[in-house]
């Protein structure tokens, strides 16, 4: 914004002397002038050079080029006539800058040094020179480059006020998301600490009947009936699977490590877990179509491989009858795109989406699932949206980039 203002000054200083010096005839330091516009020029491509490296300028240097551009205008202003220079009210514009971009007492230190100059013009000034028939309409002309330095100087507040104002409300917006964010991480690590200590719990009991049915399995009087040690082979396989379940939940929160990350590929990945949740949940149809190619090497993710899970089961509560599945690919993102044949989302949700607690289900919990996949996905980088299909059910797309799961990211991290 500095740049942009001393780009308009040095502008304005070339147009002012060209007017001057030819329109009016009134003789200037033309060298020392150009020399103080040759040190703006440079000052600014200072400051671009600066800006390229994208690093983020200090407050110090802020109050050190304000600093400069009052000096350069003081100098300007002292080879011009001083005080009785009508485009010394420019100051007004430099203090209006610091009052907003610099704390408060470099803001009044600048106000201490621009009146320091003013009252310094006053006594110290190179005078100005006036042709014969201008020498009575000094007046005249004061008075119209007061309002030339009006016009101007009204001009740019406006202009770079508002600029001001919109990137504060930029910051604002970004601040506020950020608390927003830092609220919905905070609220998934107590639910990671509930489902650590649930899946604690939950152990005991499922080795109790685990034993319980082993026992049973032994006895003659269960051992006789075909039908109960078939039953009891189910809730063997049962146990087990809830067994395997509370491992996972105990190695996703680094309460457990069974085994290393392990490096597989993006079909191979997607291919076992579809066939994994066809196995568990039994859809009545699932129309699975993988045109992901060509296929990436990536690292499996537990957390992922969950997330992906909630999305599936909340099309199949959505619509028992059929869920579609399909893999694709956009450039370097892995696309999954999922379709039911339920009621879809209602308006509200899709406003609010991934929310927690935002579902249309009456019942405690509901609405984690979805919000547990938006900020999983948004850690790893990636997106999801949502929309209602024509006619009836709704489309959920998770849009993951592949360095997110690529060996490299998983060994940096």
């Amino acid at each position: 914004m500095l740049v942009q203002l001393r780009w308009f000054a040095v502008g304005g200083q070339v147009l002012a002397m060209l007017i001057v010096q030819l329109w009016f005839g009134i003789a200037l330091p033309v060298p020392q002038m150009v020399g103080i516009i040759l040190f703006l020029v440079g000052l600014n491509v200072v400051s671009l050079l600066r800006h390229r490296q994208n690093t983020e300028i200090n407050h110090g240097e802020l109050v050190a080029e304000l600093l400069l551009d009052v000096t350069a205008l003081t100098i300007q202003l002292y080879l011009s006539g001083g005080a009785s220079n009508p485009f010394i009210s420019l100051y007004l514009l430099q203090i209006a800058l610091g009052a907003v971009l610099l704390e408060v007492w470099a803001a009044r230190l600048l106000v201490v040094v621009a009146s320091g100059c003013f009252i310094g013009l006053i006594v110290f000034y190179r005078p100005l020179v006036l042709p014969p028939e201008l020498a009575g309409e000094l007046l005249t002309l004061h008075i119209q480059g007061m309002f030339v330095c009006f016009v101007l100087a009204a001009s740019l507040l406006v202009f770079f006020i508002a600029r001001i104002n919109r990137n504060l409300r930029i910051r604002d917006f970004h601040l506020a998301d950020l608390r927003q964010r830092a609220a919905e991480e905070d609220h998934i690590v107590r639910m990671g600490l509930l489902a650590s200590g649930a899946a604690h719990e939950l152990g005991t009991p499922l080795a109790t009947l685990s034993v319980i049915l082993n026992d049973w399995q032994r006895m003659p009087a269960f051992r006789s009936d075909p039908d109960l040690v078939q039953e009891i082979g189910e809730m063997q396989s049962q146990i087990e699977r809830c067994k395997s379940i509370v491992t996972g939940i105990l190695m996703s929160s680094g309460e457990a490590r069974g085994e290393g990350p392990v490096k597989t590929t993006v079909n191979d990945f997607i291919d076992g877990l579809v066939a994994e949740w066809r196995s568990h949940r039994s859809p009545i149809a699932l129309d699975y179509d993988n045109r992901f190619s060509p296929d990436d090497s990536i690292v499996s993710d537990p957390a992922l491989k969950q997330v992906i899970f909630n999305v599936f089961d909340n099309a199949l509560e959505a619509s028992p009858h059929w869920v579609g599945v399909t893999i694709g690919r956009r450039g370097d993102e892995l696309l999954i795109a999922v379709d039911d044949a339920g009621p879809g989302f209602d308006p509200t949700i899709l406003a609010e989406l991934g929310q927690p607690y935002r579902s249309t289900k009456q019942r405690p919990g509901s609405g984690l699932g979805l919000f547990l996949v938006v900020n999983v996905l948004r850690k790893l980088g990636g997106t999801v949206t949502a929309r209602n299909r024509i006619g009836r059910g709704a489309h959920v797309t998770l849009a993951l980039p592949l360095a997110s799961l690529s060996p490299g990211a998983a060994d940096a991290a």
